[in-house]
């Protein structure tokens, strides 16, 4: 059903679950022994056709071309090791120390960065989640503000989609040491995107803090997502707390994959992340977890088979209620 690896940093060091191991061998097409590997060489692959997505952990940094030579090496092992669509997380171009650094280093979506991207998906034929990009506001050249946008380029170069993150985080947690104002450069998106049908499956796109509000998670799910994604960089503090469950939550209340690309690790004197970027399957399974140490990818089968089983076994969505129900409290 699915395969993970975990692969960190360069090293191609591969870190198993032993229990997905054992589920796949019994389905006979695993990727390689339930073991850890320390070979720089690819795992036998099967026979059988697998829909394979690379979901990828970074340390970005001020530095925009150490993050793009970094997030391009990721892409380009992902693609080697099978993955027909690889996911970077919030901030892959860079994390800025300052607000006036944020908004120098922004650009639109035909600058540099994005035409790397592009370039490098049609060189490689595969698709790419880019998210969340600092995109040049619509009226940048008069209000200097940006948009976190959620990118989706197709293995022809193409892009097919851009969602703008539409909750922004403005959050004083002074007693965890966590203070950010992300509205204070930042235009929230005007809209949801339709979920965007991809090789491993129709994707529904969100950033971050979106994962928090689950209105959004159903809403996608209602217009046919069977793959929630959520590219983050999530406070040490606030991802200790509340990662896991909430993407666990995503994903049992719609019952969709969940892939979670995330930062970890020290960006500057001012910000650090939490790292573990995720995997979650219908039934609310963790299937992979890079951690929160350094970078690397989880290489995740999907089988999209899953969503169909879990939602006809429980059929959730055909016992919710219509929305004058839930909102019967406002009217009385």
């Amino acid at each position: 059903m699915l395969t993970v690896r975990c692969a960190l940093g360069t090293s191609a060091k591969y870190l198993t679950s032993l229990s997905a191991w054992r589920q796949q061998i019994k389905l006979q097409n695993s990727f390689c022994s339930p073991d850890i590997r320390t070979t720089s060489s690819p795992c036998r692959m099967s026979t059988v056709p697998r829909l394979v997505a690379a979901v990828c952990q970074v340390t970005a940094t001020p530095d925009k071309e150490a993050n793009l030579s970094a997030c391009m090496q990721l892409v380009e092992e992902a693609k080697e090791r099978g993955a027909s669509m690889v996911f970077l997380p919030e901030g892959f171009d860079y994390i800025g120390s300052s607000r006036e650094e944020t908004l120098l280093l922004s650009e639109s979506l035909t600058g540099h960065t994005i035409s790397q991207y592009t370039h490098l998906a049609r060189k490689l034929e595969v698709w790419l989640s880019l998210g969340g990009f600092h995109e040049r506001g619509h009226d940048w050249e008069s209000d200097r503000r940006i948009y976190n946008s959620h990118i989706i380029i197709n293995d022809k170069g193409d892009i097919v989609s851009v969602y703008r993150k539409s909750h922004l985080f403005d959050v004083e947690l002074p007693e965890k040491g966590v203070s950010l104002k992300e509205s204070a450069f930042t235009i929230p998106g005007p809209s949801l995107v339709s979920p965007v049908q991809t090789p491993i499956g129709k994707v529904g796109l969100g950033v971050c803090y979106d994962l928090r509000f689950p209105e959004l998670s159903l809403a996608l799910q209602r217009n046919g997502a069977e793959i929630l994604t959520y590219p983050s960089a999530f406070t040490v503090p606030t991802g200790a707390a509340h990662w896991e469950v909430l993407l666990r939550a995503r994903a049992i209340e719609t019952q969709c994959f969940v892939l979670a690309a995330a930062q970890v690790g020290r960006h500057h004197e001012k910000r650090s992340s939490y790292g573990h970027a995720l995997v979650v399957d219908p039934w609310g399974e963790v299937l992979g977890d890079c951690g929160g140490e350094k970078p690397g990818m989880a290489l995740v089968e999907i089988d999209v088979e899953k969503v169909r089983s879990t939602r006809r076994n429980m059929p959730v969505q055909q016992h919710r209620r219509d929305a004058d129900f839930y909102n019967s409290l406002e009217k009385t």
